[in-house]
């Protein structure tokens, strides 16, 4: 399966790449970004063949469909870091919380949250690429809080591969900053922004798309390349859960295999909800697919009015920190895909210099026939939060906002997934005070009061963290993130 660009091409770049040239180079023409050229349609003979596989046959059968070319043996190698999930055989665990609403827990990987499960295969797909290349990459990353973490876990000591960090300095929970600063793999550089994600962002894609940059990371032979969810290499990942969690609802005897389901995404940057589009492209059956946000509720106005504008606008800080984003990257694949790659070009670049887009009556139709929107503020959220662990479950800040969703944007009887994207452990501040009214609790005062409340144990990765040495201590304004990377090489 080749890849194509969803602003179209400027004559400089190829018109359609493989798969690991557009993992390995990730940026395309225009400031684009690479989509598949087709995708696999798989459909319910898929699902019945694959009702009784495991996570990771249905990985590898997901993989095989798009037709990568990557060899099988390296395939097998990345899906063997779910091995190191809490349960080696079921990565990826959906737990009944009501009528009709599931939970789909993608968070049980070595650092609690989602990202895991993408970068935890793509980072060994990636490391043996440049290997077998005989090449240095130099891999960027900009973190709301979680994606920081996962990079840095799945790349840390692997050979021909440098990892750059950025996440806003205080726009993290604890915990989240805890896990990167504390990494001391001398291949690793983790660096604090006086600034949002947004900011972090905007740096890693200026820097991506930068020629200078580019021939000065030449000059040190290396090559540039991202784990940001701009990657396809993770988003190809993401596509498996969905029909995972779908097959776990059938094997549970909760829908009919054919049935539709609502997917209800947490949704930052897209990538986790865009992985949901693409299953359902695939053959999926799915009723539409639900996007929660949180007062940063750009994505909400685009499907519910058609409008993306960040005029007068500026993140605002909650207690879903992940959820922080103003310009989400993976709109541009859903745009394509809808639209075409000229009108694409036309949105996004009416985004970078005006800040703001509106889409026709006639593509917002389009849009709303695929998704529904709805925003959970913080009080919201917390009483979200307080209600399901009275009903016995026990969940983070951001997968709150879907139960608002849940009960506000579904017009069919079906049921609905709900992805959960972090563990309670990484937001426990958030978590004791919607529990127990404790307010500004330290991370580890507050986890050890959820411990108390839900009788369960923190888990021993997040514990250690407080005692481990912070060995990334580096703060800088967003001007200076070019010159501290290359000092890092």
């Amino acid at each position: 399966m080749n890849f194509i660009e969803t602003r179209g091409n400027d004559g400089q770049h190829p018109a359609e790449v493989s798969f690991s040239a557009a993992i390995l180079s990730p940026m395309s023409s225009f400031g684009g970004i690479y989509v598949p050229k087709t995708l696999p349609q798989l459909g319910i003979p898929f699902l019945e063949k694959h009702l009784d596989a495991d996570y990771k046959t249905l990985a590898r059968a997901v993989l095989g469909a798009f037709e990568i070319d990557i060899d099988p043996a390296v395939i097998d190698k990345a899906l063997a870091t779910y091995d190191d999930f809490d349960d080696s055989n079921s990565p990826v665990p959906v737990i009944k919380v009501g009528d009709r609403l599931f939970v789909s827990e993608l968070y049980h990987g070595p650092t609690r949250a989602f990202k895991d499960m993408a970068l935890q295969p793509f980072g060994v797909v990636l490391s043996d690429l440049a290997q077998k290349r005989g090449e240095h990459y130099l891999i960027l990353a900009a973190t709301s809080g979680d994606t920081g973490p996962a990079a840095l876990e799945t790349f840390k000591n692997k050979p021909n591969v440098k990892v750059a960090c950025l996440y806003p300095d205080g726009g993290t929970s604890d915990v989240q900053r805890l896990q990167m600063v504390t990494e001391n793999a001398p291949n690793l550089k983790v660096i604090g922004i006086k600034g949002d994600f947004d900011d972090a962002q905007n740096a890693l894609k200026l820097l991506l798309g930068s020629t200078s940059f580019r021939a000065k990371l030449q000059e040190k032979n290396t090559l540039l390349s991202a784990a940001n969810s701009v990657n396809f290499g993770r988003i190809i990942f993401q596509v498996i859960y969905h029909i995972h969690s779908y097959l776990e609802l059938v094997r549970q005897d909760a829908v009919a295999l054919g049935d539709k389901v609502y997917l209800d995404v947490p949704s930052g940057n897209f990538g986790n909800a865009l992985g949901g589009y693409y299953a359902m492209k695939m053959g999926l059956p799915v009723e539409k697919i639900l996007i929660a946000s949180n007062s940063n509720n750009v994505l909400t106005q685009l499907i519910n009015n058609g409008k993306y504008d960040l005029r007068d606008r500026s993140v605002v800080a909650t207690i879903s920190p992940a959820m922080d984003i103003l310009k989400s990257s993976n709109i541009e694949r859903i745009l394509f895909d809808l639209f075409g790659a000229e009108r694409t070009k036309v949105l996004m670049q009416q985004l970078n210099n005006e800040k703001h887009y509106e889409l026709t009556t006639e593509e917002l139709a389009r849009l709303q026939e695929i998704f529904a929107a709805d925003y959970c503020d913080d009080t919201e959220g917390k009483n979200y939060i307080q209600a399901a662990f009275q009903d016995g479950y026990l969940m983070d800040p951001h997968t709150a906002t879907c139960f608002k969703t849940h009960e506000t944007s579904e017009t069919e009887p079906q049921a609905t997934i709900v992805y959960s994207t972090a563990e309670w452990t990484k937001f426990s501040p958030t978590i004791a005070n919607a529990l127990t009214g404790e307010v500004d609790a330290h991370d580890l005062d507050a986890l050890k009061s959820i411990a108390k409340e839900a009788n369960t144990a923190i888990p021993a990765p997040i514990e250690a963290l407080f005692g481990k040495e912070v060995t990334q201590k580096t703060v800088i304004e967003k001007e200076d993130i070019e010159q501290e990377v290359l000092s890092f090489l």
